[in-house]
């Protein structure tokens, strides 16, 4: 019998591109960095977010994980961020004081798009959005997640979002400058650049169209970066290539179940340190003084043209 091949999947193309960057050193005028983060007007201590989570079980396999993983976001002054929930969820993980994002998946029921945009805003959601990806199985018909059925939108479905919330309105899944041009058309006010961990096998990784990306959209809206994220020379190699801020998602999940918020707090707070020490060793003084000709290939030349 023939042996099946598979297609390559999108977490291995990712991992290998992040290991591929090498960061030269620079010392001279260095300075201590400062991590701060401002997004939407708001100040953050770091620019390492807690990724798009869903039914995260808390700790010890007791609680709300998603709640636990707010709070966590909370401690380490880090954005938040929540998918797949009911509104009650998503008003009990806004009470937690963590300045939360709420991702919506793209429901054939435009009433429950908008009811839940709606209940975003009630809570006092930093931002809302819609994870746009999963409007289609891996078959090519139409997605259903707990029995709902999804469906693509359109741009002009996208620019009638943003108009009728007062909140800024993000679209996540986005792995195309073909996209990132339609959504800046439609006032998107921010994109996160995911193949929403190898949802399609052979996706290019987030951050070999990232600097694409950043320069079709003009620096009109933050561009967000997930999938593959494990630790500070990650986050770096990112913000470098021009992300705004960076989501951690899997190496938060094991911290929640043994420790829960704590566990949460404490490894954006690793990662927050191990991005401080390259910044230091960079000679990078801040978010907003990123040089990309720090970065080299692992063939012995700078990734850029300098």
């Amino acid at each position: 019998m023939e042996e099946r091949v598979r297609a390559v999947s999108s977490d291995q193309i990712t991992r290998a591109y992040f290991d591929s960057l090498l960061l030269e050193m620079r010392h001279i005028d260095a300075v201590e960095p400062n991590t701060t983060l401002t997004l939407y007007g708001e100040t953050f201590a770091t620019p390492v977010m807690m990724a798009a989570l869903s039914h995260l079980k808390g700790q010890g396999n007791e609680g709300d994980g998603m709640v636990q993983m707010a709070e966590g976001a909370k401690m380490a002054g880090a954005v938040n961020w929540a998918g797949m929930g009911d509104c009650d969820q998503f008003d009990r993980i806004a009470a937690t004081g963590a300045r939360s994002i709420k991702i919506i998946k793209p429901y054939a029921d435009e009433k429950e798009v908008l009811t839940r945009i709606e209940r975003a805003e009630e809570a006092g959601a930093l931002a809302v959005g819609m994870d746009v990806d999963h409007a289609f199985a891996a078959n090519g018909h139409p997605d259903r997640i707990h029995g709902l059925s999804m469906r693509p939108r359109t741009m002009e479905e996208m620019a009638a979002y943003v108009k009728r919330t007062h909140l800024p309105f993000i679209v996540k899944g986005v792995l195309s400058v073909t996209d990132a041009k339609k959504y800046l058309q439609a006032g998107v006010k921010g994109i996160v650049v995911s193949h929403h961990h190898n949802l399609m096998p052979s996706a290019v990784a987030p951050l070999m169209i990232l600097p694409d990306i950043v320069k079709a959209v003009e620096g009109a809206m933050p561009v967000f970066v997930d999938c593959g994220v494990q630790n500070g020379a990650d986050v770096l190699k990112a913000l470098l290539l021009g992300a705004t801020a960076v989501s951690v998602g899997r190496p938060v999940i094991d911290p929640i179940l043994e420790r829960g918020a704590q566990g949460a707090a404490e490894t954006i707070g690793r990662i927050t340190d191990e991005l401080r020490g390259m910044m230091a060793r960079t000679a990078t003084p801040d978010l907003m003084h990123m040089d990309p000709s720090l970065l080299w290939t692992t063939q012995g030349r700078p990734l850029l043209d300098r």
